[in-house]
């Protein structure tokens, strides 16, 4: 054993934590996010959250991110404590798929089938491939196939340069005495217990271990306590994001804790009381790569057949340690950061935020535009109300946002922030328009000035208008409908054609002496307001539009525009002589 060799298992070590993560990213960016969706809302049943557990565990290579991801189900009250328990015990035993990939390291034989088999000879193959795929493919679900295979490549020549240096360590007496220490039970456990604390993760833990079995130095007594501690170490990351969570949300950790620490107690009795009773001929024999996967899915697997007919239990343990109820829901929006987990799906979960931020933005909206016919102080108090918790959206989302920004994200994930930002701020704008409405009309009464007849109908088509426009944006955003994206820039240009007339015919009715000065500044305040709404439904409706497809050629629209034309400008003149100036 030298430096070269210690040098050399680092640099291995390396590229599997690395090529481990990687393959994780990539494929949770394959997903989009559909996982961790069903995970979300099938897990009404506890064998159900077992079946999900375990399969989006698999996928993502780390029982720990999915634990993290469902205590912020629970903390954003997604999920209830009591559906959690389920997901628990299935991610225990997905993150098991990862010591079988790694026991391919183990396959020898002369024949040619046998060599391509074994990872040292197919990883630097398909790493070969993985390369083409990431720089010559203009297909995103290519690329991030590219990047799984990459990731996987990565992983196993990581894993057998770490197995070759370590392989000169079996020679070593102290290194040879410091697997023997692991037998100890207590020893080993915490052994354990700190290997997984420090790589956090239990997959990385037990692809360490089975790289010692490969140099044939470690045997059944050393390995079983360290595949127990294992289990208890990839609990602290769990532990770390519960806190300053609701009060769920740290029972949630505290049932992965329990779970993993009374299934070590539980299996550790029973074994070594077997083995005392009984005496285990294996115990010193050395162990392989495989039989470490045995053992660890064994192991896995029997605890959640354990704990199983005892998920009550658990969460009556979980809530007697965390005593007290949590505060009220406050009504203000909450995006977990533990979602950050999985960018495609925090994405989503910001998406659904803001289409609940949209449906505020138009009970403000249209309040305040019925503000303008019939006033009262009830009114005022619901848009102020409204547009301090739609400043409130705007902070979390943009924030969150952000942070999202920074991260590896897919072409697809990049556009979806991009019109999340158009969304949020064209949201917050239009709540703002609505309170110079409500301020305008607040006025208006205030002084006790009050509008012509005439003045009244013509506002009111153009209240129509812009009701319209922003219940068809609401709508096309909500549904993502492209087509009836297309329908607001016609609105859009027929209210800017509304509010130059409405100017226009106020200005006269100003100088007729119909309305005084006072009316004039209100009402002309009160169309700019509206047109500023309708711009702002414009900018968004064209940024998914130019996202969906490039298109740019809103303006050709030309039937769209003489159809809201007849239905709004044409209504403006059809009852003229009902408001005549005398």
């Amino acid at each position: 054993m030298d430096i070269f060799s210690i040098i050399s298992m680092l640099g291995g070590l390396a590229l599997f934590l690395y090529g481990m993560r990687f393959m994780g990213e990539q494929l949770e960016k394959l997903s989009g996010g559909k996982l961790e969706q069903i995970l979300e809302k099938m897990t009404d049943k506890t064998y159900k959250g077992v079946l999900l557990g375990t399969v989006v565990t698999a996928v993502i290579q780390s029982s720990s991110a999915v634990t993290v991801m469902v205590v912020g189900f629970v903390n954003s009250g997604i999920m209830q404590l009591s559906r959690a328990v389920g997901v628990i015990m299935g991610a225990n035993i997905g993150t098991t798929v990862t010591g079988w990939i790694l026991s391919l390291t183990e396959i020898n034989g002369s024949s040619l089938f046998f060599k391509l088999l074994n990872p040292s000879s197919f990883a630097p193959v398909l790493a070969i491939i993985s390369v083409f795929m990431l720089m010559f493919s203009k297909n995103e679900k290519r690329k991030n196939i590219g990047g799984i295979i990459m990731g996987f490549s990565v992983l196993m020549m990581g894993m057998t340069l770490m197995s070759d240096a370590m392989s000169s360590f079996a020679q070593n007496e102290n290194f040879s005495s410091l697997m023997v220490t692991f037998g100890n039970p207590v020893v080993g456990i915490i052994a354990g217990t700190l290997l997984a604390a420090v790589v956090q993760s239990s997959s990385a833990a037990v692809g360490i271990i089975q790289a010692l079995a490969i140099t044939g130095s470690i045997n059944f007594s050393s390995v079983f306590p360290l595949i127990l501690g294992q289990n208890i170490g990839s609990c602290v990351p769990v532990l770390i994001s519960a806190v300053g969570a609701s009060k769920n949300a740290k029972r949630t950790s505290l049932i992965y804790l329990y779970f993993n620490v009374i299934g070590v107690i539980i299996t550790g009795v029973l074994f070594y009381g077997a083995e005392s009773v009984i005496g285990f001929d294996f115990m010193e024999q050395t162990v392989s790569p495989v039989q470490i996967a045995i053992i660890n899915s064994v192991f896995k697997i029997f605890t959640t057949i354990v704990f199983f007919p005892f998920t009550k239990q658990l969460e009556f343990i979980a809530v007697k340690s965390v005593r007290g109820e949590d505060a009220e829901k406050k009504t203000e929006p909450l995006i977990d950061e533990r979602f950050t987990l999985n960018p495609s799906y925090a994405i989503e979960k910001c998406r659904e935020v803001t289409v609940e931020m949209a449906q505020l933005v138009e009970e403000t909206a249209m309040c305040a535009l019925s503000s303008i016919k019939n006033y009262s102080e009830e009114k005022s108090r619901l848009v102020a109300e409204n547009e301090k918790k739609t400043d409130k959206y705007e902070e979390t989302l943009e924030t969150y946002l952000i942070k999202i920004s920074s991260m590896a994200l897919s072409d697809e994930d990049g556009k979806n922030i991009f019109l999340l930002h158009h969304a949020v701020e064209n949201y917050e704008k239009i709540g703002d328009y609505s309170e110079s409405i409500i301020k305008a009309t607040s006025a208006m009464s205030r002084k006790k000035i009050k509008l012509s007849d005439r003045a009244k109908y013509e506002l009111s088509v153009m209240i129509a208008a812009a009701t319209k426009i922003i219940s068809v944006t609401n709508k096309a955003y909500k549904l993502g409908d492209i087509n009836m994206a297309r329908e607001v820039e016609p609105l859009e240009e027929v209210i800017d054609k509304l509010k130059k007339q409405l100017k226009k015919r106020h200005m006269k009715r100003v100088d007729s002496g119909e309305c005084s000065a006072d009316q004039g500044f209100l009402y002309i305040d009160i169309i700019n307001a509206v047109e500023h709404i309708a711009d702002h439904c414009s900018d968004l409706a064209l940024t998914m539009i130019e996202l969906h497809s490039g298109d740019y050629k809103i303006h050709s629209y030309v039937r769209d525009i003489k159809e809201y034309d007849k239905e709004f400008l044409e209504i403006l003149d059809s009852n003229l002589e009902k408001y005549s100036i005398n």
